[in-house]
């Protein structure tokens, strides 16, 4: 490149930005960050595959009760840890289904063991993805059962394109977000708590 049009050049970005081109702002970078990363969009924002569970969750305006349980159960550091896990998350909407004052009694402190139990109930290990449970329903005759963190089993089932998540006590729970992948497991957004037995 000639000296000659390297200033040229020089002088139209030092113009540019007299001219108030400014760089990027934050939402602009995100938005790059989200289309440099094959993201998708939960609660209307962008989950980015290289930040954990949490960095992620903490963004998403439908799981603003599920952060505040995890949070009051203490459980932050095991979800940023390295998992991998898979997470079935549950909208405020499907908090919102449980019996009224359900919500603010688990998260009272004396009921902390009880919230940490229905929490790491729709945690299973491993990073799982929406194949991987129709494959493995599919393989079982239809249905197919997930042991969890907590301990207890969940069973999933393949219908079609749909996964349906039953708990021990016959709840229904349908995945309406798959493959949310994170840095360690994924996420499957449920549109209803799952209670252990």
């Amino acid at each position: 490149m000639s000296r000659t049009r390297l200033i040229a050049l020089t002088t139209v970005a030092a113009a540019a930005l007299a001219l108030g081109f400014a760089a990027p702002s934050v939402a602009e970078m995100n938005g790059m960050n989200a289309r440099a990363e094959k993201t998708v969009q939960v609660g209307g924002a962008p989950m980015y595959p290289s930040k954990n569970i949490v960095q992620n969750a903490v963004n998403s305006k439908d799981h603003t009760t599920l952060v505040a349980a995890v949070k009051a159960a203490g459980l932050v550091d095991t979800l940023q840890g390295p998992g991998p896990f898979t997470v079935f998350a549950p909208t405020n909407k499907a908090f919102d289904k449980l019996p009224k004052g359900t919500v603010p009694t688990l998260l009272k402190p004396e009921n902390k063991q009880m919230l940490t139990n229905v929490l790491t109930y729709h945690v299973v290990p491993g990073r799982l993805s929406a194949n991987d449970l129709m494959n493995a329903a599919k393989r079982d005759g239809g249905r197919t059962k997930l042991k969890t963190v907590e301990g207890e089993e969940l069973t999933v089932a393949a219908d079609g394109n749909t996964l349906t998540v039953w708990d021990a006590k016959g709840g229904r729970s349908t995945i309406t977000i798959r493959n949310v992948f994170q840095s360690n497991g994924v996420i499957h957004v449920v549109d209803s708590v799952l209670l252990p037995g």
